[in-house]
């Protein structure tokens, strides 16, 4: 059995997809993110950096003791590797899926953070932020568009580069993006939507997502959080 630390995001939906996707049974520790859980003593020895998702696998492959894991794309490879699921075994399609998940988490995921953060959340809105976080989100997005041209799927066969990306481009209209403008991403998305595991995923802890007041924002931005994770940020 596997614990999940999660809030219903973009990365805490990469981790909640691939658990559905690959079968693999859980239980789900939903976290309000808006009252601070991400910053309890008890999450932040699962999560040093105080963000999540975070994993517990209470049956790990060596057969020891339940083995904590955080960061995202570290838990796509090890629920993969578990698994034995969407990550090649030989070394250029595994390494073809890995550029492209380091691509997502160095790149895709923090630019479109910082994009959305600047245009939808910050208290004052600064135009040279947005602007420059919205061409780079919007060079990303062709990047991507490029790369699907010739091939369903971002690296061979639907893998964890997949999984990885899908849950940021879903934040396209909040974004202030379209697809009809990237046609090979709007593509490759809708068939990854029609994906039943996909969609289980998604609704995963749904009904725990709060809306965002002042006292929530100023949590989840660091304003309130303690020391210790202000520092981290």
């Amino acid at each position: 059995m596997i614990d999940l630390h999660y809030a219903p995001t973009p990365n805490g939906w990469k981790i909640s997809i691939m658990l559905e996707e690959c079968g693999l049974p859980y239980l789900l520790h939903p976290m309000q993110l808006g009252r601070g859980d991400q910053h309890q003593p008890e999450f932040l020895k699962l999560s040093p950096n105080g963000r999540m998702p975070a994993i517990v696998d209470r049956a790990p492959a060596d057969g020891g003791e339940p083995l904590a894991m955080f960061e995202s794309g570290a838990i796509l490879i090890y629920l993969a590797e578990k698994s034995g699921r969407f990550l090649p075994a030989e070394t250029r399609g595994r390494f073809e899926v890995l550029q492209w998940l380091m691509w997502q988490m160095g790149g895709l995921g923090p630019m479109l953070g910082q994009h959305g953060h600047f245009l939808l959340y910050a208290p004052e809105k600064i135009a040279y932020a947005i602007d420059r976080y919205g061409r780079e989100a919007r060079r990303l997005y062709g990047v991507l568009d490029t790369r699907l041209a010739d091939r369903g799927y971002i690296a061979g066969d639907y893998s964890i580069a997949d999984i990885a990306c899908f849950p940021w481009i879903m934040t396209h209209k909040a974004q202030g993006l379209s697809l009809d403008d990237y046609p090979n991403v709007k593509r490759w998305y809708a068939a990854l939507r029609a994906r039943p595991q996909l969609q289980a995923g998604l609704a995963v802890g749904k009904q725990e997502k709060q809306p965002m007041d002042e006292q929530a924002r100023k949590i989840m931005f660091g304003v309130d959080a303690p020391a210790h994770a202000q520092a981290q940020q």
